[in-house]
């Protein structure tokens, strides 16, 4: 179901919302739509709707269950993320333990939260991932970075080292691991926003990921970042 959009209302975050639960996706629309700077553009039932409503919904942030049927949040993760890379997936868990999560995250979501996270959370981590900050739910931030840890990388002999960085993009890198946004890592070492900008892109380049939270987990997972940080 795509929702139009209102008129009058200028740079709204666009979101699509994607779970299985007919009460869940109307609740977390419900609760979004109290907010003038977010608009709800689509609700889907499963990875594949979600998939064919892109073109006509166009969002910004999708929230993505995991568990759905016909295409389940991780594949369509992947498949989303491929065929729209300016498109956020924010994926919903129901439990911290949840052992999709890191696969998740792998395939390529920007971040992730439980679906019990308060209104004001929730609203401040869908505008925040629509800004390009990694929303990391701090109940399995843990349980995520040590699989990441865990997780052998198939080019161990072409990786950079911390000698491939410089130390301020190693600074930023540190920053950005722990969910700094970049106008607060530009406040924090008093640099241009845009100079921030880019380095992060650099830093992205240099790791060969495609975002912010890939990056965070593979600088954990290349020792490039203290994993007894988190």
């Amino acid at each position: 179901m795509v929702q139009e959009a209102g008129k009058g209302k200028q740079a709204a975050v666009r979101v699509m919302i994607a779970d299985d639960q007919t009460v869940v996706r109307e609740g977390l629309a419900a609760i979004l739509s109290t907010d003038p700077e977010i608009q709800v553009v689509a609700l889907a039932g499963d990875g594949q709707e979600a998939l064919d409503l892109m073109p006509q919904a166009r969002p910004d942030v999708v929230l993505m269950d995991l568990k759905m049927p016909v295409l389940n949040g991780v594949q369509a993760t992947q498949r989303l993320v491929e065929a729209y890379p300016e498109v956020f997936v924010l994926v919903l868990t129901t439990y911290a333990e949840d052992e999709w999560v890191f696969d998740a995250i792998r395939a390529g979501a920007a971040g992730y939260l439980l679906k019990d996270t308060r209104r004001d959370e929730l609203i401040v981590a869908i505008k925040g991932t629509a800004e390009g900050r990694s929303y990391l739910d701090p109940s399995v931030a843990g349980r995520v970075m040590r699989q990441a840890i865990a997780t052998p990388t198939p080019s161990a002999s072409v990786e950079p080292q911390v000698e491939a960085f410089t130390e301020r993009e190693l600074q930023i890198l540190r920053l950005l691991a722990h969910g700094y946004s970049n106008p607060e890592i530009a406040q924090r070492l008093y640099l241009a926003r845009g100079t921030v900008r880019n380095y992060v892109s650099a830093i992205l380049q240099k790791l060969d990921v495609p975002d912010r939270t890939q990056a965070a987990v593979e600088a954990l997972r290349r020792g490039l970042v203290d994993h007894e940080e988190f």
